[in-house]
């Protein structure tokens, strides 16, 4: 009896081991391929926006000259200030209405149904 659990105790010891390599050999593939990623972001060359690239040539096709934006985001830290707050009011509005959205709007499930879900 004691030589099966110290067998099974060993073999999970194996197992975990193994899964333990796999997990690193997953983590060193991410992390290169995340590198790789990464350098091409140091490129000489820099690839031009969908400004430059579609909307001011298509203004000058039609000769109208660039203005600047009524409300410029490009400014400090605006642009973070109106993501930081429309997520605010949408993780609110989420939160609020979770009770609604997952537990009333779900089927109620009886003990009987359960049971015979699982056989």
């Amino acid at each position: 009896m004691k030589e099966r659990k110290v067998e099974a105790g060993s073999q999970k010891s194996k197992n975990k081991k193994q899964k333990n390599k796999h997990i690193l050999k997953i983590y060193l593939v991410c992390l290169l391929i995340s590198a790789l990623c990464s350098l091409s972001a140091f490129a000489a060359e820099k690839w031009a926006g969908v400004d430059e690239a579609v909307v001011d040539k298509i203004a000058k096709e039609h000769g109208v000259e660039k203005q600047e934006p009524f409300i410029n985001t490009d400014q400090g830290d605006l642009l973070l200030f109106v993501f930081l707050t429309a997520g605010t009011i949408g993780g609110f509005a989420a939160g609020y209405y979770w009770r609604i959205i997952m537990v009333e709007r779900a089927p109620k499930v009886t003990k009987n149904e359960q049971t015979n879900k699982r056989r």
